[in-house]
């Protein structure tokens, strides 16, 4: 036997049949401290040299183990001489604890009997064996998640403090196995595009380990991938460095060509490479609508457009645009010609309602990303710009085959950054309007049925046997309906549902013309005509939430939201609402939430306008606002007990919902967070301007989670003009302060400065307290960015006693804590300390879990400075862990640069290096760029402090161009590291 290396461990080719497992069956563990149990039970395993004795025998298998094997593991060449009686005493002692039929004595030796199960490293084993096959198959997404599981079994150093030469030799093959294992995973997370993530543990690892070029390799691609080609290339120039320095010896080739391939910016290496085996791709969309059963006529247009979509393979791109007016069906001819065409797009098709007829159409950039995603592209690839993700989407794209279905398109500039652009693909476009400034495509004009195809569709949905004794009245309704698809529909539809109902009575109706039309005007006539077929059919309270659930503006609504604008309890409301499901004038999105079609709820608002007064238009869309204001308001409550913004917003006559805890409410809140956004900017007028102020002050969350911060910025705009024509310095100054804190959060400082200096002075005369007291509070923390921090110090004072004059304690502790910055940043690092913990003290009282975490932060940030960084590290990972439950992502982003600030403080840079990149990862497209250089400076010094020191050059570079496009005083700070490291 090689005493250097000990028996391998084996996965033996022949085993027993494995016994079922039992509630005390026996388990033991060898990747970590070694350890046995009974069921839950956690059994004395003796000793070290017990422990040794147990390993030695578990790594076998279930083989024997000589003693004299036993002997070399323990002791090597030099074993003492009661060494075979010192063994069989540790035997005997394991044979007491795990039993006689598990430890056997056979053949001079002894030997472990479990079953394969039983064991950590066989399980490991057996699973890393299913991932290779699954990589093997083309299943890369299987074969990470196994490996994963693999990688999960591991609980710190395997062998933990076992002694002896064997258990050392052991342990080093592991921890190599485990490293293999972790390289693996890593490549897998490359090949799914998963780089980003893949950066900040690949930053780490190759800092314990410098000299393992593999790992150099997968992070160059990783930061290739990441859109970070000048980090990338540093790395390869300080392995190459450091590669001479230690042994004297240049990159490996693979290296040297990688570098040659991100130096051509190859497009190959932007994307995973193909696998050898017959793959499938990782994934193939399939997202085209069901089409209808009774597909009828357009014979022509359905040979048309299906021969262009065929002989789409070879050509530059194939588009066809389908366009006229709502109703006329072309949704369903395109959605009908594309299922006919999916054999010729085996790669997938992608579909969107691009809502073209609303008011707020799909933006191109949110569509690029839901297309990206569907094509199996990582939500931390996809890029923030239109333009990088529209370059994005055709690379995806390249050397596929997929069909593009673009529904309900407003114009062709909203299209064009989703159009494929490559040989194989094709766009299919529906839209109201002919899209004749689209270069290439080929357009087709869609008119209403024929009088034979009308009849035939109406024919279908009724009924051969009805409508065959009723032609001539059959016709009326089809002439009626405008020979419109939809109006054909819609009419055969509710006759189809009333089998009391003759033809002709369903004709004698459509008859009155006053009943079908509004108004006459071209294009959209048919279209009301079609929709007044359903509505007059209505029950009186059917009608009515037909008509006012249609004036808001967000993109569906939910039960409860529907209930508070009807003015009816939910059971009621959802009764009427289902009824108009049934109708199909309204569709169910989920349960619980209902949308319009975009045409519908344009027709609804005229039959609201038309049917109900202004004041029960007003009083409709009132009941809505104060449904959102106040169940925002009780989110808010849970999330910052005693709080008095609450008692400062304007009252409400609904009482809003109630959460059984904070994590139901954060969830309402941001499921409704669109609609919410909307509510507050539509109802922005005299009568309830100052409940949509306090809407977006209630939803706070909303700008500061990173998630929904545009929207809420725009939201604070159109209110903020709102109340300027109004004249109102109340509403203002909230809506006013509202901006400058999503101006803040966003990094643009100077933007926040003036807008919190307006909101300050409009509260002062409004006598605004709770405007006051938050208008300070931001001025301060604003001054401090600014390095203003006398004007800081002197604000946060003001706010401190607003807030004490309010009884606002959770604004006190805020004021307190931002003001514990202020003395960090002048030196008195005591005294922001102190500072720091009465915030939190209050907090706490309070039970104030998510304040409590910017008090831990601050906190965090003067314990760092003062050098107790074991205390800094716990309290900022007590607010990581609080702003991650919270959702908020920006702070969240915030607490990991500050992490690694601790950690370049403790001299510990692989860990600082891994908490920056985190940051950057969480923090990406939302803080603003000013957020993004501090990071990227700490990153740089973490890097410079494993080694990698052109990387370093790279971060620093790019922190310097932001700081000096924002005329930022970090700039000079920035250019001193970047001396220093040329000096060296």
């Amino acid at each position: 036997m090689d005493r250097a290396s000990g028996p391998r461990v084996r996965v033996p080719e022949q085993r027993a049949p494995e016994k079922p497992v039992t509630a005390d069956a026996l388990r033991f563990t060898v990747l970590g401290p070694v350890r046995a149990w009974r069921g839950p039970e956690l059994l004395s395993s003796g000793s070290p040299q017990q422990r040794a004795l147990l390993t030695a025998l578990l790594l076998r298998e279930g083989r024997t183990a000589t003693a004299g094997e036993l002997i070399d593991a323990f002791w090597g060449e030099d074993p003492p001489s009661q060494a075979l009686a010192t063994i069989r005493t540790y035997a005997s002692r394991l044979r007491k604890i795990l039993g006689q039929d598990t430890l056997v004595s056979e053949s001079g030796g002894y030997a472990i009997r479990i079953d394969r199960g039983a064991l950590d490293l066989t399980l490991a084993q057996d699973l890393a064996a299913e991932a290779e096959k699954a990589r093997a198959a083309g299943d890369r997404c299987q074969a990470r998640t196994l490996i994963n599981k693999v990688l999960g079994l591991w609980d710190g150093e395997a062998l933990a403090s076992v002694p002896g030469p064997y258990a050392d030799n052991q342990r080093t093959r592991l921890e190599e196995w485990r490293l293999q294992l972790t390289e693996t995973r890593l490549d897998l997370d490359l090949e799914v595009g998963c780089h980003a993530e893949a950066v900040s543990e690949l930053t780490a690892l190759t800092a314990a380990h410098p000299l393992r070029e593999r790992l150099r390799e997968l992070l160059m691609v990783a930061l290739y991938r990441s859109g970070r080609q000048a980090e990338a290339l540093a790395v390869y120039a300080d392995t190459r460095r450091l590669l001479a320095e230690e042994l004297g010896v240049d990159p490996r080739p693979e290296l040297a060509q990688l570098q040659q391939r991100i130096l051509r910016a190859d497009e190959e290496l932007a994307r995973p490479a193909d696998e050898p085996a017959p793959a499938p791709a990782p994934l193939r969309p399939a997202q085209l609508p069901a089409t209808v059963p009774d597909f009828t006529g357009r014979s022509a247009f359905v040979a048309e457009l299906g021969s262009r979509l065929a002989t789409a393979e070879g050509s530059v791109m194939a588009v066809s645009a389908v366009a006229g007016i709502g109703g006329v069906g072309k949704t369903t001819l395109a959605v009908h010609v594309a299922h006919q065409a999916r054999r010729h797009f085996p790669d997938g098709q992608l579909y969107v309602d691009l809502q073209g007829a609303g008011a707020r159409a799909a933006e191109p950039e949110t569509v690029l990303g839901s297309f990206l995603r569907a094509l199996g592209t990582a939500d931390s690839a996809i890029p923030d710009t239109l333009d990088e993700r529209a370059a994005l989407y055709r690379s995806t794209l390249d050397g596929r085959r997929v069909l593009v279905l673009l529904d309900n398109a407003h114009d062709a500039a909203q299209i064009r950054p989703l159009l494929p652009g490559t040989p194989g693909c094709a766009a299919l476009v529906t839209s109201r309007v002919r899209m004749v400034d689209l270069a290439g495509a080929h357009l087709v004009d869609l008119d209403v049925m024929s009088p034979e195809e009308a009849l035939q569709l109406f024919t279908r949905i009724v009924g051969e046997e009805r409508v065959g004794s009723e032609r001539e009245a059959a016709l009326d309704v089809v002439a009626a309906c405008g020979f419109l698809p939809l109006a054909i529909r819609i009419a055969a539809s509710r006759l189809a549902a009333r089998r009391t109902w003759t033809v002709s009575v369903l004709a004698a109706k459509l008859a009155d013309e006053r009943r079908r039309l509004d108004e006459l005007q071209a294009g959209d006539l048919a279209v009301k005509a079609t929709f007044e077929l359903g509505y007059g059919q209505l029950e009186p309270a059917q009608a009515r939430a037909f008509r006012l659930l249609g004036l808001a503006d967000g993109p569906d609504i939910s039960l409860a939201a529907a209930a508070a604008l009807l003015n009816l309890d939910p059971h009621a409301a959802e009764d009427l609402l289902e009824a108009l499901v049934d109708t199909s004038l309204v569709e169910s999105a989920a349960p619980g939430r209902y949308r319009y079609h975009d045409l519908v709820r344009l027709y609804a608002r005229a039959c609201a306008e038309r049917d109900e007064r202004a004041v029960e238009r007003e009083s409709a869309l009132s009941r809505l606002l104060d449904f959102y204001l106040a169940t925002a308001a009780g989110v808010y409550a849970l999330e910052r007990p005693g709080d008095r913004l609450v008692d400062h917003l304007e009252p409400t006559d609904h009482a809003g919902l109630v959460f059984a805890d904070r994590h139901a409410a954060l969830d309402w809140l941001y499921t409704e967070a669109t609609n919410l956004l909307a509510c507050a900017r539509q109802v922005a007028r005299p009568a309830t301007l100052r409940r949509a102020v306090d809407l977006l002050y209630a939803a706070l969350d909303l700008g500061e989670s990173g998630a929904n911060a545009k929207q809420y910025e725009a939201a604070a705009v159109t209110v903020r003009e709102a109340a300027r024509e109004c004249g109102d310095p109340r509403a203002e100054s909230r809506a006013v302060m509202s901006l400058a804190n999503a101006h803040q959060l966003a990094g643009r400082f100077d933007h926040a400065d003036r807008e919190a200096e307006e909101a300050m002075r409009l509260a002062e005369t409004a006598q605004d307290l709770l405007a006051v007291s938050w208008a300070a509070n931001a001025r301060g923390i604003i001054a401090l960015y600014h390095n203003r921090h006398q004007d800081g110090e002197a604000f946060l004072n003001q706010a401190i006693d607003a807030f004490r004059s309010d009884g606002n304690r959770p604004g006190e502790a805020s004021a307190l804590c931002n003001l514990s910055r202020i003395h960090l940043a002048t030196g008195r690092t005591a005294s922001a300390i102190t500072l720091a913990r009465s915030g939190i003290g209050i907090y706490d009282s309070l039970g104030h879990a998510l304040r409590g975490a910017n008090g831990r932060y601050a906190l965090g940030m003067a314990l760092t400075q003062s050098g107790d960084f074991a205390a800094a590290t716990a309290k900022l990972t007590e607010a990581l862990e609080i702003f991650r439950d919270s959702r908020q992502r920006l702070w969240e982003g915030m607490s990991l640069f500050r992490l690694a600030e601790v950690e370049i403080a403790s001299g510990r840079p692989a860990q600082a290096a891994q908490y920056a990149e985190l940051a950057l990862t969480v923090l990406r497209g939302i803080g603003g760029e000013w957020r993004r250089g501090n990071v990227l400076t700490v990153l740089g010094r973490a890097l410079a402090g494993i080694g990698q020191t052109g990387r370093a050059q790279v971060c620093w570079n790019e922190a310097l161009g932001i700081y000096d496009d924002l005329d930022a005083p970090e700039a000079d700070g920035v250019r001193s590291l970047l001396t220093g490291i040329s000096t060296h």
